[in-house]
């Protein structure tokens, strides 16, 4: 993203800069560096919008680190020549300050530490846990292999969802059409009439007078409302208030929860693979989480450090399914846990993937039939005083 800097130059004069970074600490140093003083920072903004932000590409990065350290080039020249190769600025400066934090004689997790935004607190702990074994690159293999199966997932739940979503737009769209252009225009020639209409007929082109009388009203109004959900449904609070309401629906929620677990499971399966103690893990997957579950799982933490077992601790406060179970207590009987929660994560990712299949196959249907209900009751509504007419004739 782009940041509007207020800053006193080598010079000594005060200069407004134009800087790109991909967070404002990042901008922050990155003029620091030039011999400037900043006295104050803001994001610019373009027609009241912050300017985009692509986010950083961690998976890409980790494979191709992982590729140059297994060629056995070393850690600071294999950040370099990701840096060199790199034509985007922001990540660019992201790299190369990565270069020079690790010139300075700090470790890599510190240095992914100074970002953020780009690399996420299990990115680090993941890279952490690896430096005291000295298997970075098998840290890397890791994260790339989970997040590869992560991405596999959503994008399966979002190509199921792509279909619905279209139908619901244009549905809408043809439905708006109707009730704003359609009906006013019915509504004229009744009036000019004066045909006794039926009853809904009569309610359906009341509206279509009143969207004939104030058209720039209610077109204003249309587009305010899509402007106001639009803004809502990207606030933080509005989303979690969604999710709560979706967590509550019977067989939906229940769903919900076989995904955040299978996610939890895979991430921390991950973690104690790399080495990580195993309640620390457990800390780290409670991002994943939803606050109701995070609850639980801090109990279940708690009796884990008092020396119960992990399946009937976790058992203890809902946080697995009956095969999760089974599995996680002979992944614990073994000492093998960590490949025994990716192997529970990989078995209810398939599940759930059998699971949106047969709902699509379901919910299509369902979803063209109701849309095809509404335009038709609207369109024989607007011709039923026409069926009445010719019914008198005859």
């Amino acid at each position: 993203m782009r940041f509007q800097l207020k800053a006193i130059a080598p010079g000594g004069g005060v200069e407004a800069v134009d800087f790109q970074a991909p967070d404002e600490a990042s901008a922050v140093r990155g003029l620091e560096s030039r011999g400037y003083t900043v006295l104050s920072v803001r994001t610019r903004y373009v027609f009241g919008l912050t300017t985009a932000r692509e986010r950083f590409p961690v998976a890409l990065f980790s494979q191709e680190l992982r590729i140059l350290l297994a060629a056995g080039v070393p850690l600071l020249a294999a950040i370099e020549t990701l840096a060199q190769k790199e034509r985007r600025d922001q990540f660019r400066g992201v790299l190369q300050r990565l270069a020079t934090l690790l010139r300075e004689g700090q470790p890599l997790s510190a240095a992914l530490e100074e970002f953020p935004r780009a690399f996420s607190p299990l990115y680090v702990a993941t890279v952490r846990a690896s430096e005291r074994t000295s298997d970075l690159v098998a840290a890397l293999s890791r994260y790339v292999a989970y997040a590869g199966q992560v991405e596999a997932v959503r994008t399966r739940v979002v190509h199921a969802s792509i279909y619905p979503a279209l139908l619901t737009a244009v549905g809408g769209m043809v439905g708006l059409f109707l009730l704003i252009y359609v009906v006013p225009r019915f509504a004229h020639i009744y009036e000019e009439r004066g045909a006794d209409l039926p009853l809904f007929s009569r309610l359906l082109l009341a509206w279509g007078q009143a969207i004939d009388r104030n058209a720039s009203v209610v077109l204003l109004a249309i587009a305010a409302g899509l402007a106001l959900a639009f803004y809502l449904f990207r606030t933080e609070a509005v989303r979690r208030w969604i999710g709560d309401r979706l967590w509550r629906l019977p067989g939906l929620g229940e769903r919900l929860k076989v995904y955040q677990l299978a996610r939890f499971y895979r991430t921390t399966g991950m973690l104690l693979r790399g080495g990580m103690p195993l309640v620390r893990a457990l800390e780290m997957g409670a991002e994943l989480l939803h606050p109701v579950l995070r609850g639980k799982l801090a109990a279940a933490s708690r009796a884990i450090s008092e020396g119960q077992g992990v399946s009937q601790s976790l058992d203890a406060q809902g946080l697995v399914t009956p095969v999760a179970l089974r599995m996680i207590a002979v992944g614990e009987t073994g000492g093998n846990m960590g490949e025994m929660l990716e192997q529970v994560a990989l078995f209810h990712d398939e599940e759930l993937a059998r699971w949106v299949d047969w709902f699509t196959r379901l919910f299509e249907p369902l979803l063209m039939a109701f849309i095809g209900l509404v335009i038709g009751v609207i369109v024989l509504l607007m011709y039923m005083p026409i069926f009445e007419l010719a019914g008198s004739l005859q």
